[in-house]
């Protein structure tokens, strides 16, 4: 799962994704609302973390830019602006949940996993493959009701892939939602772990459509 943290105080923002990314979160950070749009149109995202109070474009101005694109991203704002009219005015411009400062992290990881739950509507949490289940609430994979072993690189390529079951997932797309801005050589690292997990995985189980990327069926 990769998210959008959009926040202008260096301090919170990199707190945020430290602590999302020991959750198994990938992330991008944004300072301002122009980096945040840039962001958004160039990258795929599951969740937007978005404040109110940026430089260069005002969080509410973001928001109707997103929600112009797509009406179905989840997007969490967060702000110090306690005001019920800010709250209301955040809502009816479509986002899915507002969170005042100052918060708990905790608070804030509970209601990520939520709109994500709602968002995919996996919602049971189980993901049903052929010969396989992925329990994405404990990150386990299962074939034929057997645990499989898996690290967490190669448990973020299957849950991806499950997540996406039937379509083919691009490998660029595989490494900006399981990777992120993890490692440098982000290409070669992708290459040894699928090895390695196809070898975990009954043989054709995770199959490649040349020219478009991998699926699972």
């Amino acid at each position: 799962m990769k998210l959008l943290i959009v926040e202008d105080e260096d301090a919170l923002r990199n707190a945020l994704c430290r602590g999302f990314g020991k959750m198994g979160y990938t992330w991008d950070g944004a300072v301002d609302g122009e980096e945040a749009l840039d962001l958004y149109f160039s990258n795929i995202y599951n969740l937007i973390v978005l404040d109110l109070n940026l430089p260069e474009l005002d969080g509410i101005d973001v928001l109707k830019e997103i929600r112009k694109e797509n009406k179905d991203i989840p997007v969490l704002i967060l702000s110090a602006r306690s005001e019920v009219d800010d709250k209301i005015l955040g809502l009816d411009e479509g986002a899915n949940d507002y969170l005042a400062k100052p918060f708990h992290f905790n608070e804030l990881e509970a209601r990520v996993r939520a709109l994500l739950r709602r968002d995919f509507k996996t919602i049971d949490t189980m993901i049903e493959l052929e010969l396989a289940t992925i329990d994405t609430k404990r990150k386990k994979l299962f074939i034929q009701n057997e645990e499989i072993s898996l690290t967490k690189k190669e448990y973020g390529i299957i849950e991806y892939l499950g997540l996406r079951k039937g379509e083919a997932v691009s490998v660029i797309e595989l490494t900006e939602q399981v990777w992120g801005d993890d490692i440098d050589d982000v290409l070669n690292s992708f290459k040894v772990h699928l090895s390695i997990l196809r070898k975990k995985l009954p043989e054709g189980f995770i199959k490649n459509l040349r020219g478009h990327g991998y699926y699972v069926e």
